[in-house]
């Protein structure tokens, strides 16, 4: 019986000791545990070093900026102070003392005539003409109903002569007439070709079109003024320059409405084109000015014309196209003989 129990015991015992042995962890266990731990500190603190260096960058860019932008505004002054330096340098140079001396003030005016025309003047419309002002203010006064004119169309004068002719028609509104230039590749030969394709066989002439004036609505133009460029040492009798101005003039004064006069006062060395201005409708001429009341009717038809002989000329009527024509020979011929006249009385 003895037996028996401790046989029976020995079992539940086993059990009891395997529980508690279960209770209390194995080294091995612990070891896993405690590496477990180690791990998860090591993450959460590289997280946060992430983060810090994320916030650490995100304050650092802002200061780099704000620095290379204190660099470039202290660039922008050094180079302003460079540019104030350069300009005063220049100005109080010996050779512009010169200009200011009060001896050579005609120097003074031709040299910033030069500096305000040189930067958008073209070289074949420029007029090296001396203005002769007393004779210009003769020719003026021929000009009967001058204090009733409304505006006056000045073309191709520098700012200078602008203000000479306010301080001669004061009453008058004065209008600097702008006109763009006629490009480089266009020649006389190109508008006055000697052959072109009459039968229009092969293609359909034209001449290429020029620069126009934009037609001021208001004030009325009772007076267009030209300064007309003469280069005696070249061709100036078949200048495309000198022609363009012409031809603009003698198309404004066509666009007059109404039956008022408009008068053409050309300044320049050289002889006018008799074919647009006519010799009989010179009013007056004195040295290198010419004074012309045209007949705006005849006007109206010439500008409707092509330029040149570079197109056929649609006929207006068979009858006006042919007086058009006799007319425009009819004043060459004559014109010299008119002018002749004229000096002589």
């Amino acid at each position: 019986m003895d037996d028996g129990k401790v046989n029976v015991a020995s079992p539940v015992a086993a059990a009891e000791s395997k529980k508690m042995r279960g209770l209390s962890p194995s080294p091995l266990e612990a070891r896993h545990r405690l590496s477990s731990s180690f791990e998860e500190a090591n993450k959460r603190r590289s997280q946060r070093y992430r983060v810090f260096r994320n916030v650490e960058k995100a304050l650092h860019v802002p200061i780099q900026y704000r620095n290379l932008n204190c660099k470039k505004s202290s660039l922008k002054v050094l180079l302003v102070i460079i540019s104030l330096g350069t300009l005063f340098t220049l100005f109080r140079s010996p050779a512009v003392h010169i200009a200011d001396h009060p001896s050579s003030a005609a120097s003074r005016s031709s040299f910033m005539r030069w500096m305000g025309e040189s930067a958008t003047a073209d070289p074949r419309y420029l007029s090296t003409l001396d203005m002769d002002w007393d004779q210009i203010s003769s020719v003026v006064e021929k000009l009967t109903d001058r204090n009733k004119y409304q505006g006056i169309g000045l073309l191709n004068f520098n700012d200078s002569d602008i203000e000479q002719w306010k301080q001669l028609l004061p009453d008058a509104e004065h209008v600097p007439l702008h006109l763009d230039h006629v490009s480089n590749n266009i020649t006389w030969e190109v508008l006055y070709p000697e052959w072109i394709d009459e039968e229009e066989e092969f293609e359909v002439p034209t001449c290429p079109s020029l620069p126009m004036i934009q037609v001021p609505g208001k004030p009325r133009i009772d007076l267009i003024a030209v300064k007309l460029p003469c280069n005696k040492l070249g061709r100036w009798s078949r200048d495309v320059a000198r022609l363009h101005l012409q031809l603009e003039a003698a198309r404004l004064a066509a666009s007059s409405k109404g039956l008022h006069p408009v008068h053409v006062l050309l300044v320049t060395d050289c002889f006018p084109i008799p074919n647009l201005f006519t010799c009989k409708d010179i009013v007056v001429h004195e040295g290198n000015v010419w004074l012309y009341k045209p007949n705006l009717h005849r006007l109206r038809e010439k500008v409707r014309l092509p330029v040149g002989s570079c197109e056929l000329a649609v006929p207006l009527k068979a009858k006006g196209q042919s007086e058009t024509g006799f007319i425009m020979l009819f004043d060459s011929a004559i014109c010299l003989k008119i002018l002749v006249e004229m000096e002589a009385s």
